[in-house]
């Protein structure tokens, strides 16, 4: 799948603008604080719902704009438009094919998206939010039934949460929990065990470290959840949120015992990261699937000479469309581009 055509307006500097794409090589270009990566942070909000650099929407809207909006036609006549808008009073909208989107996690089904950016070491140095985004979206595309699945556990676990917070009966939640739980545990099981091939390749050609990928699925292995949530209904009620559940699912990554992140540098985490990304785009593309969207912002940042060319050597080998941003238009890491573009002060020109 492609995104053919991009529209933006009322997104961080970007003037109003239209791209259209093409369905392989891009190359964005532009000086630093031009803009370039608000068009990969535009792409991403059609296939996420959120941006890759801040978790606060409204910090994407221009200064002197009310809301942002982006619109995008595909390739794919099963999506063939995508639309996603925001404004200052949270309000927000997503359309696939002409219709209002359920839930965000529907984007994420109708458009494969995935980027590489200088922030990508956090998959390996922050909390397990992080790495349970970022395997529940390669779950979405290899688990049918997962994204429906995660929206009503998601449901479910809000109202045992709002019953703990105001000192009512969580108990009749429990049942529901337990069992979609339970579900997306195996869900994620099943995609990781799907992910090791792709995983060991990428790992090999990009850092060289034996990193060891395993999971904690939110709950103990020695209990059931069903005992678990009965027996912590009053340390919960106390904090007001449930401790157990598959919403404390967690990737783990170690190195000879050690968690991944006390033992590699900056640079080797970020290595790491992308890691993750390629290898989940490869199985998210793998058997007869749609090959995502790929986006690369400045893959040369924290790397050197050797790495980056590592890095580039195995996003070569991807399938599908890449869009890269580049500080010059001479700059030529993917030979020369099927289409290029140019921003300066906001402005988007084609060349």
């Amino acid at each position: 799948m492609s995104l053919l055509a991009l529209e933006v307006e009322g997104l961080r500097c970007l003037s109003k603008t239209r791209l259209d794409l093409h369905p392989h090589v891009n190359r964005v270009t532009g000086a630093n604080g031009a803009g370039k990566t608000s068009i990969l942070e535009a792409i991403y909000l059609l296939g996420r719902g959120r941006s890759f650099r801040t978790r606060l929407t409204e910090r994407l809207i221009a200064h002197d704009a009310g809301s942002l909006q982006v619109f995008g036609r595909t390739d794919d006549p099963n999506f063939p438009t995508l639309g996603f808008g925001f404004d200052r009073q949270e309000r927000l909208r997503a359309r696939i094919a002409g219709r209002d989107a359920r839930s965000l996690a529907e984007l994420s089904v109708a458009f494969p998206v995935q980027v590489v950016d200088p922030g990508i070491h956090r998959l390996v140095e922050e909390g397990p939010a992080y790495r349970r985004r970022w395997l529940d979206w390669g779950v979405f595309h290899v688990e049918p039934g997962f994204a429906a699945a995660w929206t009503d556990y998601a449901r479910t676990l809000r109202q045992r949460n709002a019953a703990l917070k105001i000192g009512d009966d969580p108990s009749p939640w429990e049942p529901e929990l337990v069992r979609l739980g339970s579900a997306l545990a195996e869900a994620r099981s099943r995609t990781m065990a799907l992910l090791e091939p792709h995983w060991r390749q990428t790992l090999v050609a990009l850092l060289g470290e034996p990193v060891t990928l395993s999971f904690f699925r939110g709950w103990s292995q020695e209990r059931e959840l069903a005992e678990i949530l009965a027996s912590s209904r009053e340390r919960d009620r106390e904090r007001g949120s449930t401790s157990a559940g598959a919403h404390r699912f967690d990737v783990q990554l170690r190195i000879d015992g050690r968690s991944a992140r006390e033992v590699l540098s900056r640079g080797q985490q970020k290595l790491l990261g992308a890691a993750l990304a390629l290898s989940m785009a490869r199985l998210a593309g793998s058997e007869d699937r749609r090959p995502p969207t790929l986006l690369l912002d400045d893959p040369a940042a924290e790397l050197d000479r050797e790495h980056t060319g590592a890095l580039l050597a195995e996003i070569r080998k991807m399938k599908g469309q890449l869009v890269v941003t580049a500080l010059q238009p001479t700059e030529s890491q993917f030979g020369s581009p099927d289409k290029a573009f140019h921003v300066e002060h906001g402005r988007v020109t084609t060349l």
